[in-house]
């Protein structure tokens, strides 16, 4: 066993609710423009301790997400030392295979490799993430008449594959990165939360 990484993500996207990518449609407006985090609750890399830190994408997607040819600035909670920056990359670009080496190889680009302050807080169901000075975001979920979470099971594309995804909204999302080429601040759009557990 090369990693073993548990934990929750946070997305948030240019898309209205809820974003096609995850059912496999062309997103709206054409492309996508968003951030991804995971944050590690428990995390351990070929013997590096991982957890507590948190990998991030600012993303372009220029059609259906499974379709691949990302463009996208990776960013490495500034918290992880050298050792652990390295174990997460050799995740994260696919070298240690497993599930998020199917992830990786949606990637066409890597613009640029960022060690950055990273805040990222789930509480109550609501999500709150930071990357540095320029990608905030403040999420909810949806729910439903009987009070539980909107859940989207088995769907066409995932960055949490194995588990279910919690939809909701945006109630603000900025985002400016120039080497992706995005510079957005919405309201009101296309927000996922989700736990994971991937082993490779």
């Amino acid at each position: 066993m090369a990693y073993r990484l548990e934990g929750s993500m946070l997305e948030v996207c240019s898309c209205l609710a809820i974003c096609p990518c995850w059912i496999g449609q062309a997103p709206d407006g054409g492309h996508c423009e968003g951030t991804i985090a995971w944050h590690f609750d428990k995390g351990d890399i070929d013997g590096v301790d991982v957890s507590g830190l948190t990998i991030a994408l600012a993303s372009y997607i220029p059609g259906v997400a499974v379709d691949g040819n990302w463009k996208v600035a990776v960013f490495v909670d500034d918290n992880a030392t050298p050792e652990q920056e390295e174990a997460i990359l050799a995740v994260y670009t696919g070298k240690k295979g497993g599930p998020v080496a199917d992830l990786a190889q949606l990637i066409g680009e890597v613009v640029s490799v960022e060690r950055a302050p990273i805040t990222f807080d789930v509480e109550k169901n609501k999500g709150s993430l930071r990357i540095g000075s320029d990608i905030s975001g403040e999420l909810q979920p949806f729910e439903g008449a009987t009070g539980e979470l909107t859940t989207l099971h088995d769907a066409v594309f995932s960055v949490i594959p194995g588990a279910p995804a919690y939809v909701g909204t945006a109630s603000s999302f900025k985002m400016k990165n120039d080497k992706v080429g995005i510079d957005l601040e919405l309201q009101g759009h296309s927000s996922v939360q989700g736990a994971f557990l991937f082993v490779g």
